[in-house]
This record gives C-alpha cells, sequence and structure tokens, in this order.
C-alpha cells in the first residue's frame, strides 16, 4: 500500500526513476481499485454490459470512469520513472500505441531491471532505499561544471591571497 500512496504523493512527477516494485504494486492496486469500483457499479446499475452473438460489451460505470481518470496522470507519471530507471526517454511511452507490438514492447520495458547506479535521469532508487541515494528530505546537489567543490573562488595564477 505503501507504494500506492508514494504514487499519488508525486502525482504528476515525471522526472526522476521508480523502480519495478513502485510500478507493479501501483499497478496491482489500482487493478484491484478498478474491479471493486466495476463491482459496485454492477451493482447499483452504473455500468452496462451488452451481449451481441459471441462477444460481450462492457461499460465501466460512474465510479469506475471517475477512478480511471482520477489515476490517469500517476499512471503516466509512473510509467514515465520506470522508463527513465530503465535509461529510457518517457517518450518511448508513445511505442505503446502501436497495436499489439507496443504493448509488448512497453510490457517488457517495464519487467527489466533499472541501470545500475546513477543514470541520465537520476540516482539509482534502490541505492536510495538502501541510504546511499538521496539525503533525507532533498535531492542531491548539482555542482556546476568549472566552480569548485568545496566553496570559495578558483585561485588564479599570480595570485597570492594577500595585497
Amino acid at each position: 500500500m505503501q507504494w500506492y500512496l508514494k504514487v499519488l504523493k508525486q502525482y504528476a512527477d515525471f522526472s526522476g526513476r521508480a523502480r519495478r516494485t513502485e510500478f507493479w504494486m501501483f499497478t496491482l492496486f489500482s487493478a484491484i481499485a478498478s474491479i471493486v469500483l466495476g463491482l459496485i457499479d454492477t451493482l447499483i446499475g452504473t455500468s452496462t454490459m451488452v451481449a451481441t452473438g459471441s462477444s460481450v460489451f462492457y461499460s465501466p460505470g460512474l465510479l469506475q470512469g471517475i477512478y480511471a481518470l482520477g489515476v490517469l496522470i500517476p499512471t503516466l507519471a509512473v510509467t514515465v520513472r520506470r522508463l527513465h530507471d530503465t535509461d529510457r526517454t518517457g517518450w518511448w511511452l508513445l511505442i505503446g500505441l502501436i497495436p499489439i507490438v507496443g504493448g509488448i514492447v512497453l510490457l517488457v520495458f517495464m519487467c527489466l531491471e533499472g541501470t545500475r547506479g546513477p543514470n541520465q535521469h537520476g540516482m539509482d532508487p534502490k541505492q536510495d532505499a538502501m541510504g546511499g541515494g538521496y539525503p533525507q528530505g532533498g535531492y542531491p546537489q548539482q555542482q556546476a561544471p568549472g566552480y569548485p567543490q568545496q566553496g570559495g573562488y578558483p585561485q588564479q595564477q599570480g595570485y597570492q591571497g594577500q595585497p
């Protein structure tokens, strides 16, 4: 449940990385919530199910539709962060628009282990969980190139510090 709440707290955070556990636990709890709301919708009569010949058409009800809209942005955000963990840009999410093959490729990406260590999208979330990542309450401080790590100004040749 903590993974589900973590994703909801990072509602529209498309930067950083997400572990497989975070993504799949959010997906599991979201699917369970959707099924429960679908059952409630069926019981109160706000969903429709039409059987025509050999096929069945199910239209989600009011509660399930509201839930789906509510978790749309967090679902996209955690999926993009999961792609970042495998060192891919979030634009790879669009491959899911290709029928059949795109969904399979996206599923494989979601199942792959993330890049070990830091990558272009941030620190390794596994190291973060073990205490080797971000300091408590913040993100790592980025140093601009050419500036000293400790503080102060770089010494120039010929300058001794005294007039």
